[in-house]
């Protein structure tokens, strides 16, 4: 009974602690009951086996996973169910993994090995075919801006190693504070105090000495508020042209550099090689020819059709015999006296625009995709970040597409390709008035503190955005309404060292995880937890 109410104080712990309803200090303590069982059980090792702890870790990160990210099933039932049960297996196989190692190795190697595997874990949630890495744990102050400002420097990584050592350094104050005098129940405590403020002091000093330097340009990001589910797909690209350009009227001004329409707003697959004759793209042309300062960047479902086996991709579609088609998610710029600029989505949702590992499951499985609308098919990606140029060379944008923007290292090559200013064009109406909108919205502000870059977000039915280098959310559109988004932005062409680096603390902790548990193996020196 006491193992199950521990893991059930870590998923609510954990779940408390996350955005963008709860408070982040919840999540400086919600490893401490786990860590508590782990123990428990490495001290009564003839009683408990590790198929016990595996079952109170996964009913403990399930309550984290389901009350944070639920709101998957809105837009699929199986899809969510999916993510909620497999990314809490993957959690408590890690905590399994160290449970078979601290019964081999020392206290202090077990704990580090702990946190280097976690952070290992996180990096592959970011690489592989099944990435999900909306919980990592450095995404958990996306709120508290304040506190992370030094993610210039370390990325969400860094966040992610200052939770388990704030977790770790309370575990073992709650664990042997019967064993511990009065002065060293004094020392841990003013330890810990001081690694939970300590960086929180450094980030107010980072956030305070920032100072914009960059040009100003004034951006529109525009907000059509087009219903996905009974709308989105019925509506003709020139119609929702026609929409999009009287948004826009509405706000331009003589100063207008950029305006930003959403994520596949026109959703009608255009034929990628028709798309200069496509109707829409007229009016869009004859818009900027009246208005030449203006670089429109919008979402356009593509289409190409394949009839050379030799020129399939990975990720082509078969439509019947000989036949096969690439389907894009893609952003265009258009601007006036140039032709078009293209960026196709490369970051894939899970099973919407992607099937994992299909030389395995399709066999298996066949074509199994959750169908949100258009065209149910495997997305075309390419391997390069493009830099959209504009009609002065003062302003470089970087085309992030919806999901992307929850991957940091990825984003950095945005800004390591020339990017000084971010535009982020997305549709969070899938998932209607819940936390997933506004965790998508949240996470954004990282990507913006990580490169100190200004970001324009366009989204569907919202909440369309401007934030600013040090993350602060400057303007913004209520989700749910229609409208055009009006605000100044200041460029950046620096480069932070997150943004040369990457995810170097992940790279560490790989070296770390696999040198403690080489040491593990071979030496068998463990001290009682």
């Amino acid at each position: 009974m006491k193992q199950s109410l521990l893991a059930l104080l870590t998923g609510i712990l954990l779940a408390i602690g996350w955005p963008t309803y709860g408070f982040p200090l919840f999540i400086f303590v919600g490893f401490v009951p786990l860590l508590l069982i782990v123990s428990h059980y490495l001290n009564h090792p003839r009683k408990h086996n590790g198929w016990r702890l595996l079952l109170f870790s996964y009913s403990g990160f399930i309550i984290w996973n389901y009350f944070t990210t639920n709101w998957l099933r809105f837009a699929d039932v199986f899809g969510a169910s999916f993510a909620i049960l497999v990314n809490s297996l993957l959690m408590s196989l890690v905590i399994l993994i160290y449970f078979k190692v601290a019964k081999r190795t020392t206290v202090a190697r077990s704990l580090t090995f702990l946190v280097a595997c976690w952070l290992c874990f996180e990096k592959l949630h970011l690489g592989w075919e099944f990435s999900w890495p909306w919980l990592n744990l450095g995404n958990a102050f996306s709120e508290q801006i304040s506190w992370i400002q030094w993610y210039e420097y370390t990325g969400t990584f860094g966040g992610s190693l200052w939770v388990w050592i704030v977790n770790i350094v309370v575990f073992l104050l709650v664990r042997d504070f019967k064993l511990f005098t009065q002065k060293t129940k004094i020392k841990y405590a003013i330890s810990i105090v001081m690694l939970f403020l300590v960086p929180i002091v450094i980030s107010v000093l980072i956030g305070n000495s920032y100072k914009d330097e960059g040009e100003t340009f004034e951006v529109i990001a525009l907000q059509p508020n087009i219903d996905p589910y009974n709308e989105k797909y019925s509506l003709t690209n020139d119609a929702i042209a026609d929409l999009l350009i009287k948004l826009s009227n509405k706000e331009i001004s003589s100063n207008t550099s950029v305006i930003l329409a959403p994520e596949t707003v026109f959703a009608d697959n255009v034929r990628l090689n028709q798309f200069n004759d496509s109707g829409f793209k007229y009016k869009l042309d004859d818009f900027v020819s009246s208005n030449p300062n203006v670089n429109w960047l919008t979402g356009v479902s593509f289409i190409q059709f394949i009839y050379d086996k030799n020129k399939v991709k990975p990720k082509s579609n078969q439509l019947r015999e000989q036949v096969w088609y690439d389907d894009y998610n893609s952003a265009v710029l258009i601007k006036s006296s140039a032709e078009p600029q293209l960026y196709h989505k490369s970051k894939l949702v899970v099973g919407v625009e992607d099937l994992p590992y299909q030389f395995v499951l399709k066999p298996l499985l066949g074509d199994v995709m959750i169908d949100l609308g258009g065209t149910v098919a495997m997305k075309t990606t390419q391997n390069y970040r493009s830099v959209f140029s504009t009609n002065t060379n003062d302003l470089k944008l970087a085309p992030i597409i919806c999901y992307e923007s929850v991957y940091g290292e990825f984003v950095t090559e945005y800004s390591r390709n020339g990017a000084n200013l971010f535009t982020i064009i997305t549709n969070d109406a899938w998932w209607g008035e819940t936390e997933g909108h506004r965790q998508h919205l949240s996470y954004a502000r990282l990507r913006a503190i990580e490169n100190r870059r200004y970001i324009a977000r366009s989204a569907n039915t919202g909440i369309s955005a401007i934030i600013n280098a040090k993350g602060d959310i400057v303007a913004s559109l209520p989700y749910n309404s229609q409208g055009a988004l009006k605000s100044d932005v200041v460029t950046n062409s620096k480069l932070t060292f997150y943004a040369i680096a990457g995810d170097y603390i992940a790279r560490i902790a790989m070296f770390v995880a696999i040198l403690v548990f080489l040491i593990a193996i071979f030496r068998k020196n463990r001290v009682k937890l």
